[in-house]
């Protein structure tokens, strides 16, 4: 068997949707949750990082979890940041430097686990930050 050379009109054509769909996307805005633009510290300016993991009630790491984060402040609906876990179940968000408390919680509408039954989230997790510092949590899922 043989396979069929490619030739550039072949390779054009299967690129240039891709590309412009990408750029209509930058065009109007449209950003990945993981990087979501709501209240991110400028560069060149300090930050502290809330860097967690996501984990299954069998303690291994889990992925595509939204985490949302606010700061204790805030009204309770009120999310300043949302980030996907990654398939190392981790997520990290920059905030700004200074003393401040923020609450992480998960998303977990509709998340399953292969044996069908819903998870929950233990607690949400208050995370104090005292200036430019990295914060490691978890967030803990059960059933």
């Amino acid at each position: 068997m043989t396979t069929p050379r490619l030739h550039k009109g072949m390779l054009l054509a299967r690129w240039v949707p891709s590309a412009l769909l990408l750029i209509l996307a930058f065009l109007l805005g449209l950003t990945p949750l993981s990087n979501s633009r709501a209240q991110e510290v400028k560069p060149g300016q300090p930050y502290a990082l809330i860097f967690g993991t996501v984990w299954s009630p069998d303690d291994r790491p889990v992925y595509g979890i939204r985490v949302m984060i606010r700061r204790s402040t805030d009204k309770p609906k009120k999310v300043r940041w949302e980030r996907l876990s990654d398939h190392r179940g981790e997520f990290a968000v920059r905030v700004p430097a200074g003393e401040a408390d923020y609450i992480l919680s998960a998303d977990l509408k509709g998340v399953k686990f292969a044996d069908g039954k819903p998870v929950h989230l233990v607690q949400e997790v208050t995370v104090h930050v005292y200036n430019d510092e990295r914060e490691d949590v978890g967030l803990h899922l059960a059933r």
